[in-house]
C-alpha cells in the first residue's frame, strides 16, 4: 500500500491545470489560427477559473446542505488476556481511517511502557485504568474516534470511564478462558495457574464480567477481522 505525499498531489494538480490550459489554447488556435489570441485566451482562462473555483469553494462553505457533523465516539474493548483485543482494535483503526475518520488505537501494552510503575493489583488497575479514561475523553474532545483496548476487569473504572466520556461504546470480547490459555504462547496463563504470576484475571484475579455491553463477541467463533467487521458495522451509524 503506498501513500501518496503532499509534494506528489501539488505536482499532480500543477500538471492537470497545465494540461487543461493548452487544450484550451489548442482548441482556441484551430478555430481562430491565431497562436496570440490562443494564449491570450489561454491565460485568462487559468485566472479566470482559479477566481472561479475559490468563489466556488468559499460559497460550499456556506452552505449547510449534505454536511454531516461526525460525532466522536469511544469504543471499549474489554475482555480476557489473549481474547484477541488488540488485533481487533488495530483492524478497527484501520477501517475507520481508512474511511475517513480521525482515529486513534490505545492499546493495553503500549499505554503501560508509559507507565513501568504501574502495578497490577485491584487499585493500580482501577487507577491507570480511570487515567486512560482521562486521555479517551481529551481525544473525544478533539473530534478523535478512540479505539481502546484494554483487559480493564474491573465494573468500578468501566464504568468511570463510561460517565467521563460523552459517547462510549463498550464491546465485551466474550471468549473463554480455556480458548484465550490455548492460545497462550507466552506461558502467562500456567505461570498464573501455578502460582507464580499474582492478580492474573480469569485465573487467580477475578475479570467482572460486564453487565451491559453495547456488543459481545466470542473471537473463539468469529476471528478478529470479523470481529472488527462487526464493530466497524454497529458503530457506523452512531458516528
Amino acid at each position: 500500500m503506498f501513500k501518496e505525499s503532499k509534494l506528489r498531489s501539488i505536482i499532480k494538480s500543477l500538471s492537470w491545470r497545465l494540461l487543461a490550459t493548452m487544450t484550451t489554447i489548442l482548441i482556441v488556435y484551430i478555430f481562430v489560427g491565431d497562436t496570440k489570441i490562443a494564449f491570450s485566451i489561454g491565460g485568462i482562462e487559468v485566472f479566470l477559473k482559479m477566481l472561479i473555483y475559490f468563489i466556488h469553494e468559499r460559497l460550499w462553505e456556506k452552505i449547510r446542505f449534505g454536511r454531516r457533523k461526525i460525532k466522536p465516539l469511544v469504543i471499549w474493548i474489554t475482555g480476557l488476556s489473549r481474547s484477541g483485543k488488540s488485533g481487533i482494535g488495530r483492524l478497527l483503526t484501520e477501517k475507520l481511517r481508512h474511511q475517513g475518520y480521525k482515529a486513534e488505537h490505545l492499546d493495553g501494552h503500549s499505554i503501560r511502557n508509559l507507565f513501568p510503575e504501574t502495578g497490577y493489583n485491584h487499585k493500580e488497575v482501577n487507577r491507570h485504568i480511570k487515567r486512560v479514561g482521562f486521555l479517551a475523553r481529551k481525544l473525544e474532545e478533539q473530534g478523535v474516534v478512540v479505539v481502546a483496548t484494554f483487559l480493564s476487569p474491573y465494573a468500578e473504572s468501566r464504568e468511570f470511564v463510561r460517565e467521563l466520556t460523552a459517547r462510549y461504546f463498550e464491546v465485551y470480547i466474550s471468549t473463554p478462558a480455556s480458548v484465550c490459555a490455548a492460545r497462550d504462547q507466552k506461558g502467562v496463563y500456567s505461570r498464573a495457574a501455578a502460582g507464580t504470576l499474582e492478580n492474573f484475571p480469569g485465573v487467580n484475579s477475578e475479570y467482572e464480567i460486564p453487565k451491559q455491553p453495547d456488543l459481545i463477541i466470542d473471537t473463539s467463533v468469529a476471528s478478529q477481522e470479523e470481529a472488527a467487521t462487526i464493530i466497524f458495522s454497529t458503530i457506523k451509524k452512531k458516528l
